[in-house]
């Protein structure tokens, strides 16, 4: 038994956010970060609050605000948010400060906007929703993770809808402080020409994308949840291919079953290599298409492919930006998410018809 997807709103670097063609005008940068295109947020958000508003609680309460309107909904029974590293900007506002002002006469607001949980908190505000809210901070698993515990929600009756999101950001601080580290490449690359490139690490992203999810299909519904499961570190390729296998006989499916795959590839050769394995394997004559040339990597990513998942199978028909060659005819009854982070924490989400 799965989890039906009502309404969706996505906040990203390509023209995603409202009521625009799916896809068809793919937005090209050449940089190392992709940033948010932002919608006008007077349209959700009054504008007195707007002014204290760091840009990821902006984006968040904006994307569950758009979601909950295309819905229809007022309230959601529960509100469920993941991300990894939070409010990056407010946090870097606060600590310099800090530093600056020898610990003295310190403003409030970056402080208490901070904490991992402000955007829940923001939207639950502007909602007046005393429901249960809920903040996964999981790193790489944090929107599955909150998708999860949707899941148990719905599946315990302890709600009839949950608003289910994340939204991560990147900042000048984080993306040079990453690029550092490897994650990122170190001269501009066009994003559309992403996978052609040799060198090392991917182009940073970000973005907020929030769905509102019920127990009950209706007539409006996207797609329907059917699964969703993450694994840590795996020691190997097998080892990945066991955990998928596992994953679809657990709902008594067989890999033919699937229609489409959407995998993580993010232009880093090392970390592609473990999707070309399973192209050569299990994925082997599978439709796939990749997702990250066009929002760029961040924990939270795998949210964009969830949307997108979405998109296809209540549309019918794949961007042709996704490199999406048909193999097997235009029908999407079912679609396989598989993404990894850093060959660390690893996610699969299994979407179908509703």
């Amino acid at each position: 038994m799965g989890i039906y997807i009502q309404a969706t709103a996505n906040i990203s670097p390509q023209k995603t956010f409202g009521r625009v063609p799916f896809l068809t005008e793919p937005v090209e940068y050449t940089s190392t970060c992709l940033k948010s295109i932002e919608p006008d947020y007077t349209a959700f958000i009054d504008v007195r609050s707007l002014r204290r508003m760091s840009h990821i609680i902006k984006m968040g309460v904006a994307a569950a605000m758009e979601c909950l309107n295309e819905a229809g909904e007022k309230n959601p029974g529960a509100i469920i948010t993941g991300t990894a590293f939070g409010c990056l900007e407010d946090t870097s506002i606060f600590l310099t400060g800090l530093i600056e002002q020898n610990e003295e006469t310190l403003q409030p607001t970056p402080f208490i906007q901070s904490t991992h949980n402000t955007v829940g908190a923001q939207i639950a505000l502007i909602l007046k929703c005393h429901e249960y809210n809920n903040t996964f901070v999981h790193r790489g698993f944090s929107f599955e993770s909150a998708l999860l515990d949707a899941f148990m929600l719905l599946h315990e009756s302890e709600t009839a809808s949950v608003l289910a999101g994340s939204v991560d950001e990147i900042t000048d601080i984080s993306h040079a402080i990453l690029t550092r580290f490897g994650l990122y490449k170190r001269f501009p690359v066009s994003n559309l020409s992403l996978f052609t490139s040799t060198s090392k690490g991917t182009i940073a992203g970000e973005g907020a994308a929030f769905f509102l999810l019920s127990s009950q299909p209706s007539a409006n519904a996207y797609a329907q949840l059917e699964g969703v499961t993450t694994f840590y570190k795996p020691v190997d390729v097998i080892e990945i291919e066991q955990h998928i296998l596992s994953f679809l006989s657990f709902r008594q499916i067989n890999i033919e079953d699937i229609d489409l795959v959407i995998t993580g590839r993010n232009g880093d050769m090392k970390g592609d290599s473990i999707y070309k394995k399973l192209d050569d394997s299990i994925f082997k004559n599978k439709s796939s298409i990749n997702y990250k040339h066009l929002c760029g990597e961040y924990s939270t990513s795998s949210s964009f492919a969830f949307w997108l998942a979405a998109n296809i199978i209540k549309s019918g028909m794949v961007p042709a930006v996704t490199g999406y060659e048909s193999l097997k005819g235009d029908k999407f009854k079912r679609i396989l998410i598989y993404n990894h982070y850093h060959n660390i924490h690893h996610s699969l989400m299994l979407v179908s018809a509703p």
